[in-house]
């Protein structure tokens, strides 16, 4: 009550103090004022308080009445304005519009199992699938599902029967992110599946572990991914160790520049790997030998690699080169397994290599509607000393060496020169149903200056001419809900059938007395893949 005459007075004071023509409110008006402020500033009180989401936004009071007096409203004018009715509080959001919000808070930069990191510009995304094969043979036993045409079982001799097995172990699972950061867009990725070589066990191992930075038509890498060389022209079911198919990851710099939408210039730097042919078999860097020696295969240098890219939708042409050194340090080294002897002394050997490849991609449709989304892929190549890089080829074969026990320190190297080809045709019979047919054809012209003893390893391993033929079914029942990721949909079903020749240099002469110069093998897949 004390602060009602108290305002009261004050604005008895000011009333006063105007011009003496004003007419003066009576008592009753100045109660009324003195009332509407106080509940003014009752109701700025409440609001700094913190208030509970259901909260019901306070009364708005009646307006003050103007003055009778038509020179008292420039004086009163500010206190109906701080009696103006407050604005209303926000109404209280539905459990739906909640989660709407919510759920676009978190919606990451990538498709497929992703989110965003609150409070952050990262995305974080789950990816992989489960894959599971059946295979039979019906030539030589080749226990593996991932049989290699250098690898196969020669013909005739003392062999057992083909036979079949069952394995998920090509299952696979990642994870990648993607940041924007003020240099540009960070994407990192690690990758791996469970085909190490741990006996009867599935060990997992890393495939892929890399950083790259993007910032306008520029990407720069480091870490291990795919070589600059890899490239699978045509989709087969059989896992990655088809003829003149590239698969190579290693640790690697790599440059990226993109001039527009359809070109692309890409430069790296990438782990070496000499791998060389004796007469013991193919050495490598990694080898390690009884006592703890090592092979004589050496790295001195890293590869170097390039590739230009045209593309245009489904319409691709490739360009790509490497050029490596390989090189043998005898010195301390064992010549191979099972022995004690080692190399003493003696000079250093090296060879380079280098290679060129060419594909195209090529839709039929684009020139005959009539073949729709059917494709044409053509892929040729040339090089010397490239084998590791066509692992289902050549690999171990990219140089060839005499170096021996019994040669000593009097040996040569040299690299392998080979080249060949592939041709593949993918039939889409329906959206969900598509064919891939395929022949591919390498051969390596090894120098005649060394020879192998007939049945050892080195002389086994020799092939000159090397062929492979791949038919296959696959049904996509999701293919109407494709992603970057899984173009055909998160479920593959399908049927393959793999036809593999390999002739050995020299013929029937390289094997001896037992079994004849070439082997074939005829393998059935079934294969199924659940994306996520």
């Amino acid at each position: 009550m004390k602060s009602k005459w108290a305002g009261a007075a004050m604005l008895g004071l000011m009333v006063g103090a105007a011009p003496a023509y004003a007419q003066q409110p009576s008592m009753e008006e100045l109660m009324r004022r003195i009332d509407a402020l106080q509940q003014r500033v009752n109701e700025l009180e409440r609001e700094r308080r913190p208030q509970r989401p259901a909260a019901v936004a306070a009364p708005v009071p009646a307006p003050v009445p103007a003055a009778p007096a038509r020179a008292a409203a420039p004086r009163t004018a500010p206190v109906a304005a701080a009696a103006a009715a407050p604005a209303a509080a926000p109404a209280p959001r539905s459990p739906e519009v909640v989660r709407a919000e919510v759920d676009e808070a978190l919606r990451g930069s990538l498709d497929g199992l992703a989110m965003r990191i609150p409070n952050s510009d990262t995305t974080v995304r789950l990816y992989g699938f489960l894959r599971l094969t059946a295979y039979q043979d019906f030539n030589a036993r080749n226990p593996t599902d991932a049989a290699s045409v250098q690898g196969i079982p020669l013909s005739g001799g003392k062999t057992q029967p083909g036979d079949g097995d069952i394995t998920a172990r090509s299952s696979r699972f990642g994870f990648d992110t993607r940041t924007d950061t003020g240099w540009g867009r960070l994407d990192t990725t690690i990758e791996g599946d469970f085909r190490g070589d741990a006996g009867a066990d599935l060990a997992y191992r890393l495939r892929q572990a890399f950083a790259e930075l993007t910032r306008d038509d520029w990407s720069y890498l480091i870490g291990q991914t795919n070589s600059l060389w890899n490239e699978g022209i045509t989709e087969a079911l059989h896992d990655a160790t088809n003829l003149n198919q590239s698969f190579i990851r290693q640790a690697q710099i790599r440059v990226t520049h993109r001039f527009d939408e359809n070109w692309m210039l890409q430069g790296s730097i990438e782990a070496p790997f000499s791998d060389i042919l004796t007469s013991s078999g193919a050495r490598f860097p990694t080898d390690r030998f009884d006592g703890g020696a090592r092979s004589a295969a050496f790295d001195q240098m890293p590869d170097f690699l390039a590739r230009l890219t045209w593309r245009d939708g489904a319409e691709e042409y490739v360009l790509r080169g490497l050029f490596r050194q390989l090189s043998l340090e005898p010195d301390g080294a064992a010549p191979g397994p099972g022995t004690t002897d080692r190399f003493s002394g003696g000079p250093s050997e090296s060879t380079f290599g280098w290679g060129l490849a060419a594909h195209t991609r090529l839709p039929l449709g684009k020139w005959i509607s009539a073949l729709g989304r059917d494709e044409l892929m053509l892929m040729g190549y040339y090089g010397e000393g490239i084998g590791r890089y066509f692992a289902g080829n050549t690999f171990g074969q990219s140089a060839i060496t005499d170096l021996s026990t019994a040669t000593r320190m009097d040996y040569s190297l040299e690299s392998v020169p080979t080249y060949g080809g592939t041709i593949g045709y993918r039939r889409f019979w329906t959206d969900f149903v598509r064919s891939t047919v395929s022949y591919a054809y390498a051969r390596q012209d090894f120098p005649s200056s060394i020879r192998f003893a007939s049945g050892t390893p080195g002389a086994l391993a020799r092939n000159r001419e090397m062929q492979q033929v791949i038919a296959n079914l696959i049904w996509s029942p999701f293919a109407d809900r494709p992603t970057s990721r899984m173009p055909f949909g998160w479920l593959d079903l399908g049927l393959e059938y793999v036809f593999s020749r390999r002739d050995l240099e020299d013929g029937a002469a390289a094997v001896g007395s037992n079994g004849v110069g070439h082997g074939i093998a005829n393998r059935l897949l079934a294969v199924g893949i659940v994306r996520f």
